[in-house]
């Protein structure tokens, strides 16, 4: 049994260096940007090298003492460590695209210690969690003290990638002096290359160079669905197109994408106007003009 028990009293809102604003290559310390596929080869060169000499503290989590705080920590393979099992050897990866090349794919890699036995999160959920951000040559540039409430939609693409691959607490319980406690959570890792990062264009206090590879890993509490226009409808149900990515989803053709627009088909009536919920929070989509477009996505209807 996983367990961990926190004072939360409160959530802290998104870190600034944890978010994203989703295009790499603009901002006010943007830099000339490179060649995204060149750039795409060199990352996954580097993070392979990196989890080829590198490992975790894996048999802390094989055998936890009662104070274990289950959280990750690498070191190179050498010395005293000669004989640890390499991060190569550990780890999952998926094929993802590149947001701004859609061509272009990455291989993503992550580490899953703990699955995890509660729900998992759907890319446009939101995550509390805890985390920490390091460089390649194991720099902190950025962590959490206390659980941490994160819009999938608004972090790297890379960690919104890797996030949907754990599952948050089994159980989570209030304890009488005001803390919390959460059993089997997920734990686990994702290496980012630069094109699912920040490209060229980290964020200044960060201490991260333009281009530069890094690492989240995360311990995984809980999960609410998100609807980030609060139109009623789950921002995972405004993925039409069922690609798993929420940016290119745009009835009305007005720049913003369904997911973040309370008036999809640019018709003058809410969303949430043209929409049913139900009792049991069940969605009942009219189509009043029976054309086979419900009203919140057709403009004359």
């Amino acid at each position: 049994m996983k367990k961990l028990n926190i004072l939360f009293t409160t959530l802290l809102m998104v870190s600034v260096v944890f978010t994203s604003c989703k295009n790499d290559d603009e901002g006010p310390n943007r830099v000339p940007p490179r060649d995204r596929g060149e750039e795409a080869i060199f990352a996954q060169a580097e993070i392979e090298t990196y989890l080829e000499t590198h490992f975790y503290n894996y048999e802390e989590f094989e055998n936890p003492t009662s104070d274990f705080d289950f959280k990750i920590r690498f070191d190179t393979i050498a010395d005293e460590n000669a004989d640890k099992i390499p991060l190569i050897d550990q780890v999952d990866f998926k094929m993802v695209k590149d947001r701004v090349e859609t061509d272009l794919i990455y291989k993503l890699y992550y580490l899953k210690v703990v699955q995890g036995e509660g729900e998992s999160p759907n890319f446009p959920d939101i995550a509390v969690t805890n985390y920490e951000g390091r460089k390649l040559d194991n720099e902190l540039f950025d962590s959490s003290v206390i659980p941490v409430s994160f819009d999938l939609t608004r972090t790297v693409n890379g960690f919104q990638d890797a996030m949907v691959e754990f599952n948050g607490a089994g159980a989570i319980i209030d304890n009488p002096d005001g803390s919390v406690s959460f059993e089997d959570f997920g734990v686990g890792a994702v290496f980012i290359p630069s094109g699912l990062g920040y490209f060229n264009n980290p964020p200044a206090a960060s201490g991260i160079l333009p281009y530069e590879q890094i690492i989240f890993t995360i311990q995984l509490y809980e999960v609410e669905e998100g609807d980030q226009d609060n139109d009623g409808i789950p921002s995972i149900m405004e993925d039409l197109n069922d690609n798993g990515l929420e940016e290119d989803d745009d009835t009305d053709e007005d720049g913003l994408p369904n997911y973040s627009d309370n008036d999809d088909d640019n018709d003058g009536r809410l969303t949430r106007n043209e929409i049913e919920i139900n009792e049991d929070g069940t969605i009942t989509f009219p189509d009043v003009d029976g054309d086979g477009t419900p009203d919140y996505l057709d403009s004359d209807s």
